[in-house]
């Protein structure tokens, strides 16, 4: 990663490429918490382990703030952001870069059937770990309709650095809750199944940094302190084919976020569309 004005060395990415890293990503560095299953829950005692990989891909508004934050790094030398408090577009883009974790990650999960129809999960991405409670009710013919809520943990340490100069994502941390409904479809013999829904959530993040020690000495450069609040809403669509014990799932989940909060002491607020496109190989047994 190209350092900034925090240890004094110029950045030595050029705008295009700025620009691409720091809208795809990199591996494990961000990446979305898909929910990758289907409205029918598992059976008391099965289980599903699945893996994969998961991303997120910034549009509109949020791809616009990232962009202009990388133009004005480049055009600096890395040389951002300005005094505390003077530069909003930089904030903006900062948000954006820790909040909604552009990029790639692995995917892996598993989750229990625990009798009367719930079910329990939990999933890991490079960026954040989700545990999840829901409860499936039987429709019409092979139709099914789940409700759960599940809380996620974005974790300490567990990032590349931002390809935005002084935003240090190696030293985010923070928490969230989303709640998903879906309706979905299960052939005879589990042979496919298809689900849409709706989901909705909150996610609160920080740069800081964090030590269990009081009063522990601090080497190098303090991170340029961040906070932001992400809430966010919107649909899902999901597939899964194959036969007996494996199936390959594949899910997209659209929502539109606003972000708000506080970088270098500049508070800023963005809005605009997540992308996070899934997929997956479960094993049931």
């Amino acid at each position: 990663m190209a350092a900034g004005r925090g240890n004094g060395r110029p950045s030595s990415l050029s705008p295009p490429r700025l620009t691409l890293c720091v809208l795809l990503g990199a591996s494990a560095c961000g990446g979305g918490i898909p929910l990758l299953h289907p409205a029918q829950t598992l059976p008391s005692g099965d289980v599903r382990a699945a893996t994969g990989f998961s991303g997120n891909i910034v549009t509109s508004g949020l791809a616009d703030a990232l962009r202009t934050a990388t133009n004005e790094a480049a055009a600096s030398n890395g040389n951002v952001p300005g005094p505390p408090g003077t530069d909003a577009t930089y904030a903006r883009g900062a948000l954006v870069a820790a909040s909604a974790g552009a990029g790639l990650a692995p995917f892996v999960a598993a989750r229990v059937g625990i009798g009367a129809q719930a079910e329990a999960g939990i999933g890991y991405t490079g960026r954040a770990v989700r545990i999840d409670l829901r409860r499936s009710f039987d429709l019409t013919g092979h139709f099914a309709l789940s409700v759960g809520a599940g809380g996620s943990v974005a974790l300490y340490g567990h990032q590349d650095g931002s390809d935005l100069p002084n935003v240090d994502l190696g030293q985010m941390h923070g928490i969230g809750a989303d709640v998903p409904v879906l309706v979905g479809y299960e052939s005879d013999a589990g042979l496919y199944m298809l689900w849409v829904g709706a989901r909705a959530g909150w996610e609160q993040v920080d740069i800081s940094e964090v030590t269990s020690e009081p009063g522990a000495t601090t080497f190098g450069p303090t991170p340029i302190s961040l906070s932001a609040t992400r809430l966010w809403a919107g649909g899902l669509l999901g597939l899964a084919v194959g036969f007996r014990h494996v199936h390959v799932a594949m899910e997209l989940d659209v929502s539109y976020a606003n972000i708000s909060g506080d970088y270098n002491q500049t508070h800023a607020q963005v809005q605009g569309v997540l992308l996070t496109p899934a997929t997956a190989l479960w094993w049931t047994f």
